[in-house]
């Protein structure tokens, strides 16, 4: 039975890093087995591509995450205080934690909010001296969450795991002209700097510079915002990428890239 197999998370990692050594002996290879016999892998970022390709699969294709375009809009809902956001889920939750130290200096200078769409109600507790909105996620009201924020933020430890990650709060953001900045790690570089949509930070002083000069310059949110918006149209949507999803349906294919 030919079959095609699609990976936006290093999930092989589950396995052959898994802390359980009888996981680790023997189902270490389980996923590039997979990977080998399939028709065709589908892998969201290089990282993941680079894997099928030494497990040995017969043909790799990177396909970006992407949305569908039509449920996002450009336009800040919120008031004018400005608006620090992030969209997730309480496993990933711990990677904002990490930024307490920044958010709560830069909250003795600078005027902001902090949007968290997705954590536990609980994490407000650890994140003291900082004004904070925990809002519950849902697909119907995501999109008008992220339209509230002024500046989405990634971060991510720079580990095999976030190695796979594909970048889909970076497109969410993008989706609505909201301008990122995201630990590089993984896909994130080629985001960013491909669309020009926002800035790179890898250590907790770049996240303080990097965050204090969006909070600052309204004009360079605007159009970091608006790069990532057109970028979105053109390379992570729905409609950018559906021909090469249908070409991995298809006998004669792309050729692995």
């Amino acid at each position: 039975v030919r079959y095609v197999v699609d990976y936006d998370d290093a999930i092989f990692h589950n396995y052959d890093l898994s802390s359980n050594t009888w996981i680790r002996c023997f189902l270490g290879k389980k996923i590039d087995t997979v990977m080998r016999h399939a028709a065709c892998v589908i892998a969201g970022n290089e990282y993941l591509a680079d894997r099928a390709r030494l497990a040995g699969a017969k043909r790799v294709v990177v396909i970006p995450t992407v949305v569908d375009h039509r449920r996002y809009s450009v336009g800040n809902v919120a008031g004018d205080r400005i608006t620090v956001g992030w969209i997730g889920s309480p496993t990933t939750q711990k990677y904002v934690e990490q930024l307490v130290p920044v958010l709560q200096k830069l909250g003795n200078t600078h005027e902001f909010r902090l949007l968290l769409v997705g954590a536990t109600a609980e994490i407000a507790n650890r994140l003291p001296c900082i004004n904070v909105d925990v809002c519950p996620w849902s697909e119907d009201s995501e999109a008008e969450m992220i339209r509230e924020m002024d500046i989405g933020i990634m971060p991510l430890d720079d580990g095999p795991w976030e190695k796979g990650k594909c970048g889909y709060k970076l497109i969410q953001y993008m989706a609505c002209g909201v301008p990122v900045i995201a630990s590089p790690v993984g896909v994130n570089p080629s985001i960013v700097n491909d669309s020009a949509c926002g800035l790179l930070a890898s250590d907790l002083p770049e996240w303080e510079v990097s965050l204090s000069k969006l909070l600052l310059n309204v004009e360079l949110r605007t159009n970091l915002g608006l790069n990532g918006f057109s970028a979105v149209r053109s390379q992570y949507s729905i409609a950018s990428q559906i021909h090469r999803l249908r070409s991995c349906f298809s006998n004669e294919g792309v050729s692995c890239e």
